[in-house]
């Protein structure tokens, strides 16, 4: 599009705009430029890398974002957290817990690639919901996956929405020793699911490279 002005013409700099899923950037970057985010379209799945400088988010937030194009490289023009929902991803040699092993052994006595299970706490109340994901045979890698937005989480945690308010904490878990990838969605970020989960698979010693 371009803007006739007296004696001149203006070409008007592209903008776009949506909703979009935060994800850290997978992709190789020179840090000293400050890194990149990966915003997800909640809507069609399609990623749009931008300076990570430009946002003031993190990972698993749902942002609104308004997008130019300069030269044909999107950045930030405005941009509003919606939902401070977090995300988390890890390899780990931890044991996991009651629920994830009882969760894959439904899906296994079903037949099924994938099942689910709500958790709960000492008292009883549900506290958050895990799923399982049976290994893809071939070189496909579920948690690289999710993990770079190839398998979006966004399904999960709409439904999960239907029933708990938003913000949420999200899990990906994916142990070496097992045959599946598991993924925990705890209903409150600051709950005592969300923190235990945190001090026993990233805390430091369970990372794997």
């Amino acid at each position: 599009m371009a803007l006739e002005t007296e004696g001149s013409t203006m070409t008007a700099t592209p903008t776009t705009g949506g909703v979009y899923r935060v994800l850290e950037s997978t992709r190789e970057v020179d840090e000293r430029d400050g890194g990149e985010w990966l915003l997800l379209d909640v809507e069609t799945g399609d990623p749009t890398y931008v300076p990570r400088p430009d946002l003031d988010a993190a990972a698993g937030n749902r942002v609104r974002v308004t997008l130019v194009w300069p030269e044909g490289d999107p950045r930030v023009e405005e941009s509003e957290v919606l939902t401070d929902t977090r995300f988390s991803f890890v390899r780990t040699r931890e044991p996991l817990f009651q629920d994830a092993h009882a969760c894959w052994r439904d899906a296994q006595e079903a037949g099924e690639a994938m099942a689910s299970r709500v958790t709960h706490g000492t008292d009883g109340e549900a506290n958050g919901v895990v799923y399982t994901f049976a290994d893809q045979p071939g070189s496909r890698d579920l948690y690289e996956e999710f993990r770079d937005g190839g398998k979006p989480l966004d399904p999960l945690l709409a439904r999960l929405a239907e029933s708990v308010d938003p913000p949420f904490e999200v899990f990906v878990v994916d142990h070496t020793d097992e045959p599946f990838v598991l993924v925990l969605l705890a209903f409150e970020r600051d709950g005592l699911l969300a923190g235990t989960v945190r001090e026993t698979y990233f805390d430091g010693h369970s990372l794997l490279p």
